[in-house]
């Protein structure tokens, strides 16, 4: 099968020249507009890799005005795109300016075609060729936050939020009931930090005995205790200048609370049994599904402890409160277990569709993992079907719901966007299709609420 011709704008509100130029371009598939609002629909819905423009757009013609301003615009929306402006013998002082604005190239009226020719296949050629360098040179890279798949607005700030703070040494405390991705967090910040070829040492601090727990994050020397037949260093230590993720740390006794604030204040250590401290240089990330302002209250956690441990908190959002995540999630677990289970299973049904939509996840990412493993096990047919996930429909409780008619369409117009790209996999073509719209308008809702 031969490969489908090259997309090029052509925009340019003289319709004989469009007809000349398409004409010339008979070996690709030229896209036309006639003013900037035409061409910037274009480049939205077909992102083509070369525009032709003319600077003489309506309402000025016999101006530059509308056709920089188009430059300008199309550079915000793809700036790999390839420029090429259209200009008169005489107007030369405003091709230099679109250049400096960052077209690609320019050509006069009447145009030649082989010049003409030559001008887009040079630019084609650079477009290929930077497309290529960027993919080189992200080969190699370590994935930033690897394993956290996400299209929330909410959940993609705080990948931010990582990115921003990973390169300090600054405490982090984050904040997210069960299977919410704490871990996954963790280890982003530790990947995207200067000690990421250092190690990554990970204690749960809810699951080993309180009388163990203390050996196991401080060490011990030979003899501290019975049964100590060798000197022995605690996770602490063996994380030294890399990063220390403290599961749970809500549920960590209060006698070691104290020892382990001291740590955090001196970052310096005593093994037990031992009379001599020990630097320790390492980052401390913390984590836990309590409420930790509670627990001071009652107090079962130490108000000082929480002021070190949180000089950055990130509060991480439960899965039911994700929309567009649901269906994204179901369809990523899906690939993943089909493809280690040999099944060529197709998708899902309506019907489990929106049971996933509208169960709650109490368990969060790790409930849905869990779920989706089993239905791939049990499914018979080509799709996944609701008897297959186990779950039955829960209508999800509305609190505070608007009446003011607005509120009410805006908030359904938002669900419905997410829902729609968590069910296209975030394709935009896919998911204006699936909402019935046109991708300048998919665009617009977009920007209306907070999307990128």
């Amino acid at each position: 099968m031969s490969e489908k011709p090259a997309k090029i704008l052509l925009v340019e509100d003289d319709i004989g020249l469009q007809k000349q130029i398409k004409w010339s371009l008979d070996d690709h598939e030229v896209l036309v507009a006639a003013d900037r609002e035409a061409a910037l629909g274009q480049i939205r819905r077909f992102e083509p890799a070369v525009v032709l423009l003319d600077l003489g757009l309506p309402p000025d013609p016999d101006g530059a005005t509308e056709g920089l301003a188009a430059l300008q615009q199309i550079l915000q929306l793809c700036p790999t795109t390839k420029i090429i402006v259209v200009t008169g013998n005489q107007d030369r002082t405003n091709a230099v300016k679109a250049i400096g604005l960052g077209a690609f190239d320019f050509y006069n009226k009447p145009f030649d075609e082989q010049i003409l020719k030559i001008v887009i296949a040079r630019a084609f050629r650079v477009f290929g060729l930077e497309q290529e360098n960027r993919l080189l040179s992200s080969r190699g890279r370590p994935e930033p936050l690897q394993g956290l798949l996400t299209g929330d607005p909410a959940m993609l700030k705080i990948c931010r939020t990582i990115e921003k703070v990973a390169p300090s040494d600054a405490t982090i405390l984050l904040l997210g009931e069960s299977g919410t991705g704490k871990e996954v967090l963790a280890r982003g910040l530790h990947d995207l930090s200067p000690r990421a070829k250092e190690r990554f040492v990970a204690i749960n601090c809810a699951a080993i005995p309180e009388n163990l727990l203390e050996s196991e994050l401080f060490g011990y020397e030979k003899g501290a205790f019975t049964g100590a037949s060798k000197q022995t260093i605690g996770k602490i230590e063996y994380a030294s200048h890399g990063t220390l993720f403290l599961d749970e740390i809500g549920d960590l006794p209060m006698p070691l609370q104290a020892k382990l604030l001291r740590f955090l204040q001196e970052r310096v250590i005593e093994r037990l049994g031992g009379r001599g401290e020990i630097a320790v240089d390492v980052r401390v990330v913390a984590a836990t599904h309590q409420n930790l302002e509670e627990r001071i209250k009652t107090g079962l956690f130490r108000e000082d402890l929480y002021y070190r441990l949180s000089e950055i908190t990130v509060r991480i959002p439960p899965l039911r409160e994700r929309l567009s995540d649901l269906s994204l999630l179901a369809h990523a677990f899906l690939d993943r277990f089909a493809q280690a289970q040999g099944r060529a299973l197709r998708g899902f049904s309506p019907e489990a569709m929106q049971v996933i939509e509208a169960h709650t996840w109490p368990g969060n990412v790790r409930e849905m993992e869990n779920t989706l493993k089993r239905a791939v096990i049990m499914s018979d047919g080509p799709h996944i079907s609701q008897e297959d996930l186990g779950l039955t429909t829960q209508p999800k409780e509305q609190e505070n719901e608007p009446l003011n008619l607005r509120q009410v369409r805006d908030e359904a117009e938002r669900r419905a966007v997410f829902k729609a790209f968590g069910r296209s996999n975030g394709n935009v073509a896919q998911a204006a299709e699936l909402l019935g719209i046109s991708r300048p308008t998919l665009y617009d809702l977009m920007n209306r609420f907070g999307m990128k």
